[in-house]
C-alpha cells in the first residue's frame, strides 16, 4: 500500500511540474501581445486562445495539487515526510504567483490596448480636422517644418560651439608651447656653452642628413645604371 501511495505521489508531482512548465511557456507568449508595435483594438483569436489555455492550465494544476494534498493527508503521520510537505507548499505558492502574474499581464494588456485606441482615436480626429480645414492643416505643416528647422539650427549651433572650443584649446596649447620654447631659449642663453652645444647638435643632424641623402641618391643611381 505504501509503495502504491509513493508511486501515486510521484506521478502527480511530475504532472504538476509539467503543467507548471507549460504555464511559464504560455506566459512568455501572452506577454508579447502587449509589446507588439500595433495593438489591435480588440483581442485577437490567438490572444483569446492563449488566455483560455492559461486559465485551463491553472485549473488543472489546482486539481492536481488538491489530489496531492488529499494523498498526503491520507498517509500516517509517521510516514508523511517533511520533504513532501515542502514540495506541496512550493507547488501551491507557485500556483498563487502564476495567478497573480496572469492578472497583472491581463491588466497591462488592457491598459496598452486602451492607450493604443486612444492614440488612434486622436490621430483619426486630427486627420478628420485637417481634411475639413485645409488651411489649418497647412499651418500645422508649416509649424512642424519650422520646428524641424529650429532643431537643425540648434544642432548646427552645438557643433559650431564645439568646433570653436576645440580651436580655442588648440590656440591655448600653441601659446603654451611657444612660451615653453621662449623659456628654454632664454635659459639656454644664460648657460655658458649651451648655444655652442645646440649648434653642434644641429650641425651634426644636418651633416647626417646630407650623408644619408647622398647615400640614397648613390643607391638610386646604381640601381638605374645596372637596370
Amino acid at each position: 500500500m505504501a509503495t502504491t501511495t509513493a508511486q501515486g505521489w510521484a506521478q502527480l508531482r511530475q504532472q504538476a511540474r509539467s503543467l507548471e512548465t507549460q504555464t511559464e511557456t504560455l506566459f512568455h507568449t501572452y506577454s508579447q501581445f502587449s509589446t507588439q508595435p500595433n495593438i489591435p483594438p480588440k483581442p485577437t483569436e490567438e490572444e483569446r486562445a492563449t488566455e483560455a489555455k492559461l486559465q485551463e492550465l491553472l485549473e488543472k494544476r489546482e486539481s492536481v495539487i488538491a489530489q496531492l494534498g488529499r494523498l498526503l493527508d491520507s498517509e500516517a503521520a509517521l510516514t508523511s515526510s517533511a520533504l513532501k510537505q515542502s514540495n506541496l507548499s512550493l507547488l501551491r505558492d507557485k500556483l498563487a504567483d502564476h495567478r497573480r502574474d496572469l492578472g497583472r499581464l491581463r491588466s497591462g494588456l488592457g491598459e496598452a490596448r486602451n492607450r493604443a485606441n486612444l492614440l488612434g482615436s486622436v490621430r483619426d480626429d486630427i486627420s478628420a480636422y485637417r481634411a475639413a480645414n485645409p488651411e489649418a492643416a497647412e499651418a500645422d505643416y508649416m509649424l512642424e517644418e519650422r520646428g524641424r528647422l529650429d532643431r537643425s539650427h540648434d544642432m548646427a549651433d552645438s557643433v559650431l560651439s564645439q568646433a570653436y572650443a576645440v580651436h580655442d584649446n588648440f590656440a591655448l596649447q600653441r601659446e603654451s608651447l611657444a612660451s615653453i620654447n621662449r623659456r628654454i631659449t632664454l635659459a639656454a642663453s644664460h648657460v655658458p656653452g649651451i648655444n655652442t652645444l645646440i649648434g653642434r647638435i644641429s650641425a651634426k643632424k644636418r651633416r647626417d642628413g646630407i650623408i644619408m641623402g647622398s647615400f640614397i641618391a648613390f643607391c638610386f643611381l646604381m640601381f638605374w645604371y645596372f637596370l
